[in-house]
């Protein structure tokens, strides 16, 4: 070849390179809009789900999956099919739920051109029992997502879901028509806030101070103490600027859910101090008092998008008593809150050191 031939040669694949490398930056970047988008709009999702709740609870782990297929209406409301796969997740709602809560994987190449393009996991929230008000109790934990959103920008995104789900029991049928919670994967949390997701434990005096104590009050707004930010319980760390930040999730546990299988955490002694789950106790590590205060008010400040939050969802409550519970026991937060003396002797006096 002579010298002009590879000096061509070279300038074409080096423009291939860079066309090739434009294109992918252009895809990812397509995908991670039509992944933001997807959380942005709020309206319910239209989903369809076929399997056997025996068989994902009993051949499922946190390596093996089932496939089936999942059909999501679209904007033109007809039905997109995808193949995914799913496993149960979650050890006390797969022991104790007739629906266990699931992580859903998807090919990358078949969701593209549908609105799950950009999104390869997800977790998705069923509910617990069979019960009469099942769909309102997965209403409540929506809340409790959406509640954190409005106080810090580190939190999972969530959108609602409507889902007829026909379950397989032998050679038999049984149809569901179910509320369901999609969750984003920590891995887009990572990736909105350049940062990595930890495996590794961090005390948590040595996690971030203003997003610790956002959401310790946080916490206690709804009522939660089956979580820990010492053991990672239904807390999942990321590191982004320069600092360890926990973010809180699974709220069925909470008073603001108030589900008929709740039961207090019997991680640090809580049964000492409360014996409903409808009970608060704060379980927040002693930070810097003008730091607490701070927090304190942007709570305070927050609770007009706080109840205009609770009221854009009294729609979608079969049983509005249960929506009126539920504000009221924010509204009993607040309460405290706006009081120096409640908030002295149920928070500063019940900081922990240790």
């Amino acid at each position: 070849m002579t010298m002009n031939r590879l000096f061509y040669f070279l300038v074409f694949q080096f423009l291939a390179v860079q066309i090739t490398v434009g294109q992918v930056d252009v895809d990812k970047k397509r995908s991670a809009e039509i992944a933001e988008s997807f959380f942005q709009n709020q309206d319910p999702l239209s989903m369809q789900l076929k399997f056997s709740t025996r068989d994902i609870k009993k051949n499922t782990n946190d390596s093996t999956y089932i496939t089936s297929t999942l059909l999501i209406q679209n904007k033109e409301l007809a039905w997109d099919s995808l193949k995914i796969k799913l496993r149960a997740r979650g050890k006390h709602r797969r022991q104790n739920c007739y629906f266990a809560p699931l992580k859903l994987k998807l090919k990358k190449k078949a969701t593209k051109g549908t609105m799950f393009e950009g999104t390869t996991k997800l977790k998705l929230v069923l509910p617990c029992l069979l019960q009469k008000d099942k769909n309102d109790l997965v209403i409540k934990e929506y809340m409790a997502y959406k509640l954190y959103e409005i106080i810090s920008p580190y939190h999972f995104k969530t959108r609602l879901a409507n889902i007829e789900f026909e379950e397989e029991i032998r050679s038999r049928i049984k149809k569901h028509n179910l509320k369901a919670i999609l969750i984003e994967d920590i891995d887009k949390v990572a990736q909105r806030h350049n940062g990595r997701k930890m495996t590794r434990k961090v005390h948590p005096l040595q996690q971030d101070d203003r997003t610790s104590l956002q959401n310790s009050l946080f916490q206690y707004l709804i009522g939660n103490t089956d979580f820990s930010t010492r053991g990672g319980h239904n807390q999942k760390l990321l590191y982004t600027d320069n600092k360890y930040v926990s973010i809180p999730y699974d709220f069925d546990m909470s008073g603001l859910v108030n589900a008929p299988y709740a039961t207090i955490s019997g991680m640090e002694n809580m049964k000492v101090y409360i014996t409903e789950v409808t009970q608060r106790a704060y379980k927040g590590y002693k930070r810097d008092y003008e730091l607490l205060q701070e927090v304190r008010q942007k709570y305070i400040s927050s609770k007009d998008e706080i109840f205009a939050v609770t009221d854009s969802l009294k729609q979608y409550f079969q049983d509005p008593t249960l929506y009126e519970k539920a504000k009221d026991f924010i509204d009993d937060f607040f309460e405290i809150m706006e009081s120096d003396k409640k908030f002295e002797k149920n928070i500063v006096n019940r900081t922990r050191t240790k």
